[in-house]
């Protein structure tokens, strides 16, 4: 992309083409699911439109070619993923639980097991793959040097096999669209209780068919209605040995690689839920005047803040552009911008949104208007995939302290040059 930020013919039409699916697929999620009181319910009834997207190719593009699929860069995820989350933020965050569970295979796994779990989701893009990462103490201290502490799901070695115990949260897919199990998961373990993560952390394949997974719970979250959050247990699950991604220890880059792929994304999704809510307030106030003698939007006041909003977004895209740029050319291994995108643009997310809220006053509070939805959707995005706390504590923080580290070369990086 050209420093001037001008987009490609095939950016452009992505963008029209994303934006076309949403206003006329998407939109449309939020009424269906609204029928239902129950998260699975509403989770399985936004199958129809999943499936849509499938058709439509946005599952192929999480996979590389030599399997099928299209291999779309981060970049253009993103342009394609603001227009998808203007509109709804569910579908487009189940197509982003798939990319968790199998970008560590795209990014670190062999030809082998490229070949052996890629293709099921190219014959049937409507399955599901979860990331099984977070602890039910949490996932913050996921790289504890201190064997005591992190993670507590273990896999033990049984000669050609390896055999899995313990519980996740927050696995996003994981009950598949039938309660049954997601086709595939990712799972975050440590394979040696008495080593810390450095020397035992690591991601093993678990086909969701085998015996001892299951689904123990569903989690009723605020916002992203439709968006499925399980309790999963692994009982002494058996997979072959060869199903672990690279080998003990190299979990939290695995780890780390993943979270700043989707970091890098959900700057977009802040976007795109930025957008909706300012849509919002600047129809209001074009056209209510609150029983006084002009539409609000004459007053200082209020134009003020819809230029601060206005100047919000527009620099939230930029720096979300920038990030996934710098991550497709660095092949997954710039973090830093990634991050930061993650943490700025999903915290400046939640202040655009109460500002559109102040905009339009109480009415917005109440299921009279939009925008208390779209706000327990933003409310959201500082708190998962990793936690904007963690995030400056365990990413950036470890960042900005490396020996190394050069404050002036991160974000100006010429990485592939």
């Amino acid at each position: 992309m050209p420093i001037d930020f001008t987009l490609s013919p095939e950016q452009a039409a992505l963008r029209e083409g994303a934006r076309s699916f949403a206003n006329t697929v998407l939109k449309d999620v939020r009424a269906t699911i609204r029928q239902y009181s129950k998260p699975d319910e509403r989770f399985y009834a936004t199958r129809p439109f999943h499936k849509k997207a499938v058709e439509a190719g946005f599952v192929k593009g999480l996979f590389p070619k030599e399997v099928g699929g299209t291999d779309v860069p981060a970049l253009d995820f993103a342009i394609a993923a603001e227009e998808l989350a203007a509109v709804d933020v569910n579908v487009p965050s189940t197509l982003l639980g798939t990319g968790l569970c199998v970008k560590p295979i795209v990014f670190f796994g062999t030809e082998a097991q490229k070949k052996r779990f890629l293709p099921d989701f190219i014959e049937d893009g409507t399955r599901l793959g979860a990331l099984a990462f977070t602890e039910v103490t949490g996932g913050a201290n996921f790289d504890a040097v201190d064997p005591r502490y992190g993670v507590k799901t273990f896999a033990r070695r049984e000669g050609d096999e390896w055999v899995i115990n313990g519980e996740k949260h927050y696995t996003t897919n994981g009950t598949g669209w039938d309660g049954k199990n997601c086709h595939l998961y990712a799972v975050v373990c440590r394979t040696d209780p008495n080593k810390g993560a450095q020397e035992s952390l690591a991601v093993i394949m678990v086909p969701g068919n085998l015996p001892g997974v299951q689904v123990t719970g569903i989690l009723d979250t605020a916002g992203h209605r439709a968006t499925i959050s399980p309790r999963m247990k692994f009982e002494n699950v058996r997979v072959p040995a060869d199903n672990i991604i690279g080998k003990p220890g190299d979990g939290i880059k695995i780890v780390s690689t993943n979270f700043a792929w989707t970091a890098a994304l959900i700057g977009a999704a802040c976007v795109g839920v930025m957008r909706a809510a300012f849509d919002h307030a600047l129809d209001f106030a074009r056209n209510d005047a609150r029983s006084g003698p002009h539409p609000i939007i004459d007053y200082p006041t209020v134009g003020y803040m819809l230029a601060d909003i206005k100047m919000k977004i527009e620099a939230c895209r930029y720096l979300t552009w920038k990030s996934c740029h710098q991550y497709d050319l660095s092949g997954g291994e710039e973090h830093e911008l990634a991050v930061m995108t993650k943490v700025f643009c999903s915290e400046t997310c939640v202040d655009v949104v109460y500002d559109c809220m102040r905009v339009v006053g109480v009415d917005s509070y109440t299921d009279m208007h939009p925008l208390a939805e779209l706000m327990n959707d933003a409310m959201c995005f500082p708190l998962y995939d990793g936690g904007n706390m963690g995030a400056r504590r365990r990413q950036l923080h470890s960042i900005i302290k490396g020996p190394s580290y050069d404050a002036h070369f991160a974000p100006y990086g010429t990485f592939g040059a």
